[in-house]
């Protein structure tokens, strides 16, 4: 651990069902000193009861959720720092975090930061700690929550920053259509953060950007994983990607929706209201149908010149697939390397096979 860096404790997510957790006893207390692997608190859901671990060694600096306490997955319990670590530090650490605390009830929620990037906002967040970051940037009609399954985990050991693309989530639209032009955006981004490089995670048109990326600036990427990406080949669903536009209803957009899934409980009406607000945003519709038309025309790819770079480039990737992907073909990611190919998984394996996914990445990237 470096004298500097600052680690927060998160609840865990143990199951796909799993929403909080209850912390039923502390090992350590303020003060105290822990190494990496210690049990540091318990913690119990409706279904499991089971420690948390150390993921760095130093001192228990804060202790944010009392025994009894109920917390939602990803909320801060506490946080580990080295003795030389000041106190201004520690609260500049935690500024990101509303924290609302009553008896029987502690929350702790990241609050989403804005970058404004030619007079227009970007949506993301930054969670964890370290030195290269895993960024998550997700795929066409997605936003962070793209990622609800896999953001808390991976904070638990690296500093994660996932992006909403310019016209999803809460980031405003900039005119971008092509891969190229988002690449740019994203890498403006990582300019606007400080960020020299990252490891890039990316789900679907993500990929395609993420690609886009490696291939005019490659020294920005210190590892590709890449997940049911686009990009690789022709083939797409194209009356997914028509019938996701033109839903304005939550009964038509649960029917597109669900083409993502195998595991159709996967589709909530949370996750259906979600997607609704956000294409109720003025201008979002219509970024949509120009990503569609620009990258998409006529229910196709127009970008599967990818395939090359991977193999040309000196760039370490792997490549995640649902094996049961009706919305781009597992098979495009025959013939590269690291590909791993998840059973019962559709286009979002980062949520049906979460702990698989999470995994991968975290294998993959760990010492990097």
């Amino acid at each position: 651990m470096t004298t500097d860096e600052i680690v927060a404790i998160t609840m865990p997510k143990w199951g796909m069902a799993m929403e909080e957790g209850t912390v039923v006893g502390w090992h350590v207390a303020p003060g105290d000193p822990v190494a990496t692997g210690d049990e540091i608190l318990d913690i119990e859901s409706n279904k499991a009861t089971g420690s948390i671990d150390a993921k760095a060694s130093g001192l228990l600096r804060r202790q944010l959720a009392a025994v009894g306490d109920i917390v939602p997955v990803g909320a801060v319990l506490g946080v580990i720092a080295g003795a030389d670590v000041d106190d201004e530090a520690i609260n500049a650490f935690l500024e990101t975090l509303v924290v609302a605390a009553k008896k029987g009830e502690a929350a702790v929620v990241l609050r989403h930061r804005k970058l404004v990037l030619g007079g227009r906002e970007l949506n993301y967040a930054d969670e964890g700690a370290g030195d290269t970051p895993v960024m998550l940037i997700h795929g066409f009609g997605g936003s962070i929550d793209s990622w609800t399954y896999n953001r808390a985990t991976l904070a638990e050991s690296f500093r994660v920053i996932s992006l909403d693309l310019p016209g999803h989530g809460e980031s405003e639209d900039r005119g971008e259509s092509t891969a190229v032009a988002l690449a740019e955006t994203v890498l403006a981004f990582m300019d606007g953060l400080g960020l020299d490089s990252a490891h890039l995670v990316a789900h679907s048109m993500g990929g395609s950007v993420a690609m886009a990326i490696a291939a005019c600036q490659r020294e920005r990427l210190r590892t590709l994983t890449l997940i049911a990406s686009t990009g690789l080949g022709p083939e797409i669903d194209g009356a997914f990607i028509a019938d996701f536009i033109a839903a304005k209803r939550r009964r038509d957009l649960r029917a597109a929706v669900g083409k993502l899934f195998v595991d159709q409980s996967l589709v909530s009406d949370r996750m259906l209201e979600e997607i609704i607000r956000m294409k109720r945003i003025d201008g979002v519709e219509a970024a949509l149908a120009r990503l569609a038309a620009a990258q998409f025309p006529r229910g196709v790819q127009a970008q599967s010149r990818f395939r090359e770079l991977l193999k040309d480039a000196d760039l370490p990737y792997q490549v995640i697939w649902g094996a049961e992907d009706s919305i781009v073909p597992a098979a495009h990611a025959a013939g590269l390397a690291n590909a791993s190919i998840l059973p019962g998984a559709g286009h979002m394996p980062q949520m049906e096979r979460w702990a698989e996914v999470n995994a991968l990445i975290e294998s993959f990237v760990r010492g990097r």
